[in-house]
């Protein structure tokens, strides 16, 4: 007759032995302002899942979406110091530390896919010094993903031209964005995206600012009922790792999440135009007016925000010339 107490205890163990032998190896944990649903989110399981597979399981990847740990404005403090190991941020979160960061705000200045692909290729004159000096902050750049343009929401009817904008307060997620607003008349207001809809919602800001994508994952029809296409700078997220905890790896763990961030980068950048396009027809279907300015609303649009230029130099320094510089050969 056997010992149930034992053969319980032995079975304990040997569970704990069992899932010890199944533990990851490196645990790398991902803070994400957007919703799992949203494009973001669906690269970043692109990501685990390419991750988990190339590792045999050796490396798990954990998503904590919604801002469920950080918000997007605290991402770029809790990776570098090492609170989380990985966080998907606003590239503008940096602005503090790199103000050159906002050349991609620079009102229509990267204003075509073929300009955008340039400025972001690894390497680029204006990707490179930028990766290179979030260095310092603690962290390190795994990818960049790929947002799309900005545009703006309102209610009641479009944004045609500055004189629509005046004296009202708008939604923006950047300094440099502020100043486009102030440029043309506007009251910026500093709003997480994760906070936008009750903006909206509350009538907090009269007129948004986001990616066209974000109207679909935020659902942004339910606050919003007009959309005016003006895709006056080129929004990009940026994926970072802990630099003290990235170096600690061993080194095939390092090549195998490179590889997939590579191919992470690729995907989302691939698909942009197709995710905004899908993006527009929900909102249309979902009852909003989308609006394309004609090109001389646009041009009152650029001559209005000439200054926005002028502030960015006076900022950036020699770095922020440089950059601009490159980005307005492409």
């Amino acid at each position: 007759m056997f010992n149930k107490h034992i053969f319980t205890g032995a079975a304990l163990a040997l569970g704990m032995v069992s899932s010890q032998a199944f533990a990851a190896d490196t645990t790398m944990r991902i803070s994400l302002q957007l919703p799992l649903k949203s494009h973001l989110g669906q690269n970043l399981v692109l990501f685990k899942d390419e991750v988990e597979k190339l590792s045999g399981g050796d490396i798990s990847v954990e998503i904590y979406d919604s801002a469920q740990l950080y918000k997007d404005k605290e991402v770029p403090a809790a990776v570098g110091s090492g609170s989380i190991e990985a966080g998907v941020a606003s590239l503008t979160r940096y602005v503090g530390d790199i103000p050159a960061v906002d050349v991609f705000y620079m009102p229509f200045l990267l204003n075509s896919e073929d300009k955008v692909r340039a400025a972001v290729a690894a390497g680029s004159p204006v990707r490179g010094p930028i990766d290179e000096a979030i260095k310092d902050t603690g962290s390190t750049v795994l990818w960049w993903q790929a947002y799309g343009g900005a545009i703006m929401l309102t209610n009641g009817g479009p944004l045609k031209t500055p004189a629509d904008m005046k004296g009202k307060k708008a939604r923006v997620f950047g300094k440099t964005l502020g100043d486009f607003v102030t440029a043309t008349g506007g009251a910026p207001t500093l709003v997480s995206g994760s906070e936008q809809y009750l903006a909206y919602q509350r009538g907090t800001v009269d007129v948004g600012m986001t990616g066209v994508s974000g109207v679909k994952s935020r659902k942004l029809w339910e606050v919003m009922d007009t959309i005016t296409v003006t895709n006056h700078a080129d929004i990009e997220f940026i994926v970072v790792v802990n630099t003290d905890w990235w170096n600690a790896l061993p080194a095939d763990h390092r090549d195998m999440i490179s590889k997939a961030a590579v191919m992470a980068e690729t995907d989302v950048r691939d698909r942009v135009s197709q995710i905004e396009a899908d993006a527009y027809a929900a909102a249309v279907e979902n009852g909003m007016t989308v609006y394309t300015p004609t090109d001389a609303e646009i041009d009152a649009w650029k001559q209005a925000s000439t200054s926005v230029y002028d502030d960015y130099l006076a900022k950036t320094g020699d770095m922020g010339a440089a950059i601009l510089k490159a980005a307005s050969g492409f």
